[in-house]
């Protein structure tokens, strides 16, 4: 038995330069996404008001979406499917491929909010059996070095994960809203087609 206990303490010591390692890498991505994130939100609030605009001008009958300049995201998006000729099959799968893209954008910040507390969890518990032992021998110095990396792995995990949660939920509604409304001009387009006819 106590070969085996070994064998585990051993497989969970070496874990722990790979955790801290891991853990300075999503803390390095999750400061790029925040800065990422940072540089484009009045860019993002910019192109709210321009939807908004477009959206309007669109219900005042005030808007020839066929003639549409693309000057931003979202209208440019409603200039590639003028492109398609507002054909609802062909323009339902671009604002499907759109929405993937968006996925595949926030899968990143979805994996860090998910894997941070993990890691930084298992930087938590893996000093703790050094420490417990530290602690038992009376080697004071040793415990409180290893406390010490146990509690800054757990805020370093924390804060990851904090940081991807804010992008991910923010953009996810931003990138819902678009969608939303590409949705909402094709049914709108297709419907005064129809009319017409």
């Amino acid at each position: 038995m106590s070969t085996v206990t070994q064998i585990l303490n051993w497989i969970s010591s070496s874990l722990l330069l790979p955790v801290i390692v891991l853990l300075l890498a999503a803390l390095a991505s999750s400061l790029v996404s925040l800065g990422g994130f940072c540089a484009t939100y009045l860019l993002l609030i910019q192109e709210r008001k321009k939807r908004k605009d477009l959206l309007a001008a669109l219900r005042a009958g005030e808007l020839d979406v066929a003639a549409l300049k693309p000057d931003g995201i979202f209208s440019a998006h409603l200039a590639d499917m003028a492109q398609l000729d507002w054909n609802e099959l062909e323009c339902e799968k671009y604002i499907s491929e759109v929405r993937q893209d968006y996925d595949r954008e926030l899968e990143r910040t979805r994996f860090l909010a998910k894997t941070a507390p993990m890691l930084g969890l298992m930087g938590t518990l893996i000093p703790m059996g050094p420490a417990l032992a530290g602690l038992a021998s009376g080697d004071i110095g040793n415990m409180a070095y290893n406390m010490q990396i146990a509690f800054s792995t757990t805020v370093v995990g924390c804060v990851i994960a904090g940081i991807a949660l804010l992008v991910n939920s923010v953009k996810k509604h931003w990138y819902a809203e678009e969608i939303g409304d590409l949705v909402y001009v094709l049914d709108r387009t297709v419907a005064a087609r129809e009319e017409k006819k």
